[in-house]
């Protein structure tokens, strides 16, 4: 496990974190969750050599920094490259994410391709630019890990946002689904892998203030406020609101899944059940998600 231990000083990441317990005790907590989402779902391969695409909001600091503690310690034994991918969009900051990587003596590539141009001239105004959006940004990301000799791209989406998309999934698109923490593309050459799946959205956002990143608001579809995924996420912040404790909960519950109770016979042999027989037998193991 991680030592109790925590320095401030093993690596540039981490330069002026808060002294305080809370402080402490909340990046020790979000090792441990990235630590055994990256191993219950063997996410690292060693030796292989990973695309951990920063877009400069809140959760992909969070992620590089949390990724970086890991291979520091040892405990990460694939090697990191940091990489944006500057869309064109208006007033974005081009400057803030390379000086930042470079002062932090992260290893990064910086990418400049115009998606937001094509997003703008396809989608009509009003409309719900984050499927193509994100699309032409998958690509992109996916290029780049080719050229760079990366096994896995690596996304900073956490436990919240797979519990958005699964209600997404179950209002809008009529299936039980969800981001799954790793996935093989399309393609079959290349892993997504998702580290932070255990760890709380409000965890990232305590982690990112604390240590004082500069944080890049996405003004291109974070903004709009008819998008599926806002309503979702109010829905279950009111939730939330009254019954303090129903993300964990609800998290839990996808890694705690019963064919045998569902009514999809792709995925459970309702017509072979025999009298005499156990009907479900399968015990998956509890994992612990953020709080």
């Amino acid at each position: 496990m991680l030592d109790d231990d925590l320095s401030d000083d093993i690596h540039p990441l981490f330069h002026g974190a808060p002294k305080s317990t809370e402080f402490r005790k909340l990046r020790k907590r979000l090792v441990q969750n990235v630590r055994e989402a990256i191993e219950t779902y063997g996410m690292a391969v060693p030796g292989d050599r990973w695309l951990v695409c920063l877009s400069g909001g809140k959760d992909s600091y969070t992620l590089l920094a949390i990724l970086t503690e890991l291979k520091w310690r040892g405990l990460l034994p694939v090697d990191i490259l940091a990489c944006n991918l500057d869309q064109g969009q208006p007033g974005f900051p081009a400057t803030v994410l390379p000086e930042f990587l470079t002062r932090m003596g992260v290893p990064h590539r910086i990418e400049y391709q115009d998606t937001y141009s094509v997003v703008t001239s396809k989608i009509a105004p009003g409309g719900t630019m984050c499927s193509l959006c994100s699309r032409l940004r998958r690509g992109n990301l996916y290029r780049i890990a080719r050229e760079e000799g990366c096994s896995t791209v690596v996304l900073g989406h956490h436990r919240d946002d797979m519990l958005e998309t699964f209600f997404m999934n179950l209002f809008h698109g009529g299936r039980l689904a969800t981001m799954p923490p790793r996935l093989l593309n399309e393609e079959g050459d290349l892993f997504v892998a998702r580290p932070l799946a255990l760890v709380a959205e409000a965890d990232c956002e305590k982690f990112a203030r604390g240590m004082g990143y500069p944080i890049i608001p996405c003004d291109l579809c974070g903004s709009q406020e008819g998008l599926q995924r806002v309503q979702v996420k109010r829905l279950i912040d009111e939730w939330e609101a009254r019954t303090p404790g129903r993300r964990q909960v609800m998290a839990r519950a996808l890694m705690n899944v019963r064919p045998s109770h569902l009514c999809d016979p792709g995925v459970f042999d309702f017509a072979g059940l025999m009298r005499g027989t156990a009907e479900f037998s399968e015990n998956p193991p509890q994992l612990r998600v953020a709080d």
